[in-house]
């Protein structure tokens, strides 16, 4: 698609394009030049305004749990981390055997 530039007018991108691209109204974009080349970037939201206030108790409720633990380690080298894990491996068998 190609518009014509005029002066004293903002440049406007075609809602076909916008639709394309993805573009909401509102939306807060970037403009990226390179060698005469013009990206468009659209801005993206910071995290925090993704989710609902109850949402984000919950995933910070979470995220606090999993800070506590378990946690296993830290292991001096990566065969005590194997050999760690082979260990558990044969331990959760042996649970589920006497179930």
């Amino acid at each position: 698609m190609t518009v014509t530039i005029k002066d004293k007018t903002p440049l406007t991108i075609p809602e076909v394009v916008r639709r394309k691209a993805g573009l909401k109204h509102g939306q807060k974009v970037e403009f990226k030049v390179s060698g005469g080349v013009i990206n468009v970037v659209p801005k993206l939201p910071p995290a925090d305004d993704e989710y609902t206030p109850a949402q984000r108790r919950m995933i910070d409720a979470r995220l606090a749990a999993a800070g506590k633990g378990p946690y296993y380690g830290p292991f001096k080298t990566a065969d005590d981390a194997i050999a760690f894990l082979h260990k558990e491996v044969k331990r959760r068998k042996s649970m589920t055997r006497t179930r």
